[in-house]
């Protein structure tokens, strides 16, 4: 019975499981009602036979009972007043309404329940046992009914918010998982096309380039755009149906070097020059001074094309790693348009690590400079 109480709606099985418990345990009461009590006396207010069939016919509606609990109790409560099998359905259904319903409703009911026994008392010719025992008999297996109830009735509220809680957690990191794959698609994708878009506009200039020149910038710019569209379906996909296998790898300082070369092939002048080893840092460290360099390398591409990057790694154990990416400013206009978001998203992945960031003018140039801590 109590896994059918507890049971959520829609599962239709453990439904019928649950209603044959509480049919079943009601008609047993009911039975032991009968044996102990006075229905089998001679001046019962109706035939012993009589008062099963009605308690069996009270048993059959607590089916409904999880839809209408208190109709059900109010449909039993009057069947009450002439058969005792009636009490086991009635304190059923009446331990459902305390589950479903406030407090004073199953204590309402319950006090009708223990006045349908003055009327059965004074239907009988002879009564065997005086008022006060069927009234004590009655509210005391009610008392214990919304006892239950209640408690049945936490247990499944805490059950319930539980359920809530993880769904909202889950919830919460899925969308936690989204706003990361948006960023690392901001830095992968952003940094590609624009590249893609330099080695497009040095064609566009170079009208004097050389067919093998041209060829060699259109496989470049093809290659550029079948893995930025690959990278891009990668993305939909996961956004769409959810991971669907082991995340890939992700980039970090020792990828920095293939970074640069990556730059270097697609017309940019990069100064470069690591001072750590490269696998010296943790990798969540060694991850976001990647993102940085990557972004730095991503602006230099959109709004100073063609000026020279310099590119700075710096630092060692128990004083921090240090990234500083910069280029002079240039006045011609770029037309790679720019989302806005990548400093912001780099200084959101260096709070994240507990580090900071700073970017702007410094005299000529554009500066882009990050510390990461780096524990001894």
């Amino acid at each position: 019975m109590l896994f059918g109480l507890l049971v959520p709606p829609g599962s239709a099985p453990r439904d019928r499981v649950a209603d044959g418990l509480a049919i079943g345990a009601a008609l047993l009461y009911g039975a032991f009602m009968v044996l102990i009590g006075d229905a089998t006396s001679p001046g019962a207010a109706v035939p012993w036979s009589v008062d099963v069939g009605i308690g069996t016919a009270c048993a059959a509606a607590l089916v409904a009972r999880r839809r209408h609990p208190v109709a059900v109790v109010l449909a039993l409560l009057p069947f009450g007043a002439v058969s005792v099998t009636a009490t086991g359905p009635i304190l059923v259904a009446l331990l459902t309404v305390t589950i479903r319903r406030p407090a004073r409703v199953p204590l309402l009911l319950a006090a009708g329940h223990v006045a349908t026994s003055v009327i059965y008392f004074l239907s009988q010719h002879e009564p065997p046992f005086p008022l006060w025992v069927d009234l004590v008999m009655r509210a005391a297996t009610a008392a214990g009914a919304i006892g239950w109830g209640l408690f049945l009735g936490a247990l499944r509220e805490r059950t319930t918010r539980l359920e809530a809680e993880q769904q909202l957690r889950v919830e919460q990191a899925r969308l936690t998982e989204r706003a990361r794959i948006a960023r690392e698609m901001h830095d992968v994708l952003g940094h590609r096309i624009s590249l893609l878009c330099l080695h497009a506009g040095a064609l566009e200039v170079r009208s004097d380039a050389r067919p093998d020149e041209i060829a060699i910038a259109a496989a470049t710019i093809r290659t550029s755009a079948h893995e930025a569209l690959e990278e891009l379906r990668t993305v939909i996909r996961v956004l769409r149906d959810g991971p669907t296998g082991p995340e890939p790898p992700q980039p970090g300082l020792p990828d920095l070097p293939r970074l640069v070369d990556s730059a270097r092939a697609h017309g940019m002048t990069v100064g470069y020059e690591c001072r750590v080893p490269l696998d010296g840092p943790a990798a969540v460290l060694g991850r976001t001074a990647y993102r940085v360099v990557q972004e730095g390398l991503t602006n230099a591409g959109k709004h100073a094309p063609g000026a020279p990057v310099s590119v700075l790694v710096d630092g060692g154990a128990g004083e921090g790693l240090r990234v500083e990416v910069s280029n002079p400013c240039s006045a011609v206009d770029s037309a790679v348009p720019s989302g806005g978001v990548g400093l912001v998203g780099i200084r959101e992945r260096l709070l994240l690590a507990g580090g900071r960031v700073q970017y702007g003018m410094t005299g000529e140039r554009f500066r882009l400079e990050a510390w990461l801590p780096w524990p001894a």
